[in-house]
C-alpha cells in the first residue's frame, strides 16, 4: 500500500538527530516520528527560537526524510499521574522545578498544549503520547475498590485533558494516545470509558500499538475494529509472551530483558503479534497514515533490528484488492 514507514526516535534519543537521520536514511526509511526529548524536537525551543523548526526540517530534508508526527510520551505521562521521584527522571527541569505534584501536573499539561502549537509549526497534524492515570495503581481491586473511585479517575482525566484537547482542536492537531498499561486507557473497555469521559472529543484518538495489547491477551484486530475512526497513527512493535508455569504475566517486578519475565518486547516479527491480520484490518478501516517502527528488544542490537523491522513492514504493507478475486471467472 506504500504507507510511509518511519522510525520513532524515542529509543534513540541518545543520538543527535543529525546522526540518527543519516542512519535511518541509509536503511531506507521514509521518515521519523520525532520524540520531544533528546535533541530531536524540543517544544520550548520550537516556540521560542526563530529558525529552530526549520533546522529540524533541514536535517530531515538533507537525508531525504519526512516527519509525520511528534511524540510527547514522557511529559504527557505526568498530566494525570500521582507524581513521585520516578517522574523527575523523565522530565525536563522546567517542568519538574520543585517537584510539587500538582505543580508538575499543571506544567506538564501546559507543555502538552504547547506540543500541539509546535506540531502546527512543524507542519504535522498528529502528536502521540501518554495521558498518565490517577487510578492505574488501583488495577487490582484489593483493598476493595469501588467503581465510584474508578469513575473519579476518569473525571480527573476529563478535567485535565479536555482543555488540552481543545487547544489541539484549535490548532488542527490530533492527539494519539498510545493505549498502554499505566495510562487512562489500556484495552478496549478502558478506551471506550476514556472516550465517554471526554464526550468523544474529536481531537482525542489512538496511536495504535499492538504490542501493548498482545501481552494482555487483547486481540489487536478486535481493537482496530472497535475504534476505526479513532486510529490516528500506528506503531509497529512486537512482544513475546513466555509463560512457563513459573513466570507471571505481571512480570514479577523484573527489569525488561530479564529472561524470568512472563513477557517482553522483541523486534517486530520475532514475537507473538500476528502482522498479516493487522495489515488487513488497517486496510479495511481505511488507515493510510504512517507505520512507525517503535523498536525495543533488550536482546538484540538496535542497528541490526531496525533495518530488519523495516523489511518486515515493506513485505507486509500490501494494497487491498480493488476487485473480487473470482471476478475473472464471470462471462
Amino acid at each position: 500500500m506504500s504507507r510511509p514507514v518511519t522510525l520513532f526516535t524515542g529509543q534513540w534519543a541518545d543520538l543527535p538527530l543529525e546522526e540518527l537521520a543519516a542512519k535511518v536514511s541509509a536503511w531506507g526509511f521514509d521518515g521519523l516520528e520525532l520524540a520531544c526529548w533528546g535533541d530531536h524536537f524540543e517544544i520550548d525551543r520550537a516556540l521560542s527560537e526563530d529558525g529552530y523548526v526549520q533546522s529540524r526540517h533541514d536535517i530531515l530534508e538533507k537525508h531525504g526524510l519526512k516527519c509525520y508526527a511528534i511524540s510527547t510520551h514522557l511529559v504527557g505521562q505526568c498530566v494525570c499521574d500521582p507524581i513521585d521521584a520516578r517522574h523527575k527522571t523523565i522530565l525536563p527541569d522546567y517542568i519538574w522545578q520543585d517537584g510539587d505534584p500538582e505543580g508538575v501536573r499543571q506544567r506538564a499539561a501546559e507543555d502538552v498544549k504547547n506540543a500541539a502549537r509546535a506540531a502546527k509549526l512543524m507542519g504535522v497534524d498528529v502528536v502521540n503520547g501518554f495521558t498518565g492515570s490517577s487510578v492505574w495503581h488501583k488495577l487490582y481491586f484489593f483493598p476493595p475498590t469501588s467503581q465510584a473511585e474508578i469513575d473519579a479517575g476518569y473525571v480527573d482525566f476529563a478535567q485535565r485533558w479536555t482543555p488540552i484537547f481543545d487547544v489541539f482542536a484549535e490548532n488542527g492537531i490530533k492527539f494519539g494516545l498510545e493505549v498502554h498499561p499505566t495510562e487512562i486507557a489500556y484495552d478496549i473497555i478502558t478506551m471506550q470509558r476514556a472516550l465517554a469521559a471526554v464526550d468523544h472529543h474529536p481531537a482525542f484518538g489512538i496511536n495504535f500499538d499492538p504490542s501493548h495489547l498482545v501481552h494482555q491477551f487483547v486481540d489487536p484486530v478486535a481493537f482496530l475494529y472497535a475504534f476505526p475512526e479513532r486510529i490516528f497513527h500506528a506503531h509497529i512493535k512486537d512482544t513475546k509472551v513466555t509463560l512457563d508455569g513459573r513466570s507471571s504475566i505481571l512480570s514479577s517486578h523484573l527489569d525488561f530483558g530479564d529472561p524470568r519475565r512472563g513477557w517482553d518486547f522483541v523486534s517486530p516479527g520475532r514475537g507473538d503479534v500476528a502482522w498479516d491480520p493487522i495489515f488487513r484490518a488497517l486496510n479495511r478501516i481505511g488507515y493510510h497514515g504512517p507505520l512507525s517502527i517503535e523498536w525495543e528488544d533488550s536482546g538484540m542490537d538496535r542497528d541490526w533490528g531496525a533495518p530488519e523491522a523495516l523489511e518486515l513492514v515493506r513485505k507486509n504493507d500490501f494494497s487491498p484488492s480493488t476487485v473480487a478475486f473470482d471476478g475473472a471467472f464471470a462471462k
